[in-house]
């Protein structure tokens, strides 16, 4: 394919996105990223004492405790927020046996969210990382600056294969000074990330988004198969007519589900499942809805 035929084919691509997406953010999630947000961006202005209908959280118990009687925080709402997209690159997001790829399925949460933020008036910023953060896109505003992010989930190369999130953590945290709304979209493919989670989240508002494909959780019985490991290069033949192995493997599975999950409690990061076979809207969705009215 020549050059003009990738570009066109390439924003014919974009265009399908934002219809899609743009739609969705107008439509569906416009007033659950309001109500799961506001307030979110907050800045320390005073403290004064406790009135009634006083959220409790909101004590001041270092000032309470030292005159003897209720204070509370009073924080005033920032004009704007900024909204950070952690987007997985690594080889592993090109896996997908059902309606589209993880990394498909990526492109199009963030491309929503970003959507919903604009019409929000918050700035939306790209990290691209695979084991190393790949390319940073600083926070802006309008549809030209989203549709920028858009064209580079969709074409972006990778120069590596594996996952680091601890390291695309950490880049978040150097470069974004001002506390942000962080949505960390990966496979969670990776081990000993959990202090960089407790540590952004410190920091930033970190909602994790984790995608899972049908065939990461369960065996077809479809004879003898070659497994590829995506990131690492391995080959493996498995026997997936051996309902022993099917089971261990459905097993060993949920261990890894539960771990995850496990890991995110500890965290204390909230966190939705989403998968190349139902898509991302009813989870998100549903996570919104859970941190408005849990808040």
């Amino acid at each position: 394919m020549d050059t003009a035929q990738h570009t066109k084919e390439l924003l014919k691509k974009v265009r399908l996105i934002e219809l899609k997406t743009r739609g969705l953010s107008e439509h569906i999630f416009s007033g659950e990223y309001q109500s799961a947000f506001k307030g979110r961006g907050m800045t320390f202005s005073e403290v004064r004492e406790y009135q009634a209908g006083d959220e409790v959280r909101t004590i001041d118990w270092n000032v309470t405790a030292r005159f003897g009687h209720p204070f509370v925080k009073v924080f005033e709402e920032e004009r704007e927020l900024s909204v950070m997209l952690l987007a997985d690159v690594s080889a592993s997001g090109d896996f997908g046996t059902d309606a589209q790829l993880k990394r498909e399925l990526i492109t199009e949460a963030c491309a929503t969210i970003a959507f919903s933020a604009i019409r929000n008036n918050d700035k939306v910023g790209l990290i691209l990382f695979s084991d190393r953060v790949e390319k940073f896109i600083p926070p802006n505003k309008g549809r030209t600056h989203i549709l920028r992010l858009v064209r580079e989930l969709l074409e972006f190369r990778p120069e590596h294969r594996g996952t680091n999130i601890t390291e695309a953590l950490r880049y978040l945290n150097n470069v974004i000074k001002k506390r942000s709304i962080a949505f960390l979209l990966s496979d969670l493919m990776d081990q000993g990330y959990e202090d960089a989670l407790k540590i952004a989240r410190r920091k930033h508002d970190l909602i994790v988004l984790r995608t899972v494909d049908p065939r990461e959780e369960e065996l077809p019985n479809v004879g003898l198969v070659q497994f590829e490991d995506p990131e690492q290069g391995t080959l493996r033949w498995v026997n997936t007519s051996s309902s022993t192995i099917r089971k261990a493997y459905r097993a060993e599975a949920l261990k890894r589900q539960n771990r995850t999950r496990e890991l995110l409690r500890r965290a204390g990061v909230d966190h939705a499942v989403i998968s190349t076979r139902t898509g991302y809207v009813k989870p998100l969705m549903n996570l919104l809805k859970e941190r408005e009215t849990g808040r």
